[in-house]
């Protein structure tokens, strides 16, 4: 049985709106509650015709998924993740970081807000020191990191427990 846990997802300064895209389709398969997108991240378009390239890169990929997953806005991620912290969540991080621990560690928290961050720099040194629990995804070969959207999806699917996950399955 999946988890009953509120999870949230906050991706901070991500440059490519095919990331961002991916984040909706992942969110809405994990059970993400909601996405918070932070500085430059962009962000779904509300308008129909006339997209700008990221836009129409965003809706793409992220096939609807985008109108159906709660989203909100924010320019500073600090003060963000003061407010997720004051309404009760853990904040963890996803980051090759001293200090992180394997993404497969039990989290002990029923509220947890995933932070991911930009492609190349990934999430910045202030922001970590907020967080609760820095995760890693091992890495077996020779890069040194996986694309943000694709550790992302790995890490939500982990927390929220659908890994494995019976009920969702259609029928056939």
């Amino acid at each position: 049985m999946g988890s009953k846990r509120s999870v949230v997802l906050v991706a901070h300064d991500i440059r490519s709106a095919h990331n961002v895209g991916a984040f909706f389709r992942t969110a809405n398969g994990a059970g993400v509650e909601k996405i918070y997108l932070s500085g430059y991240t962009p962000t779904p378009s509300a308008k129909k015709h006339f997209l700008s390239p990221a836009e129409k890169a965003l809706r793409k990929t992220a096939l609807g998924a985008e109108e159906s997953v709660p989203w909100e806005k924010h320019e500073a991620v600090l003060p963000l993740l003061a407010e997720l912290k004051a309404r009760g969540y853990m904040l963890v991080a996803l980051e090759q970081s001293e200090g992180s621990v394997d993404y497969r560690t039990a989290l002990p928290a029923e509220k947890i807000a995933l932070l991911v961050g930009n492609e190349v720099e990934g999430v910045p040194q202030e922001a970590l020191r907020t967080c609760d629990m820095i995760l890693e995804i091992p890495m077996r070969g020779n890069k040194n990191s996986l694309n943000v959207s694709v550790a992302a999806g790995i890490a939500l699917y982990q927390i929220t427990g659908t890994i494995g996950d019976d009920e969702n399955k259609h029928e056939k």
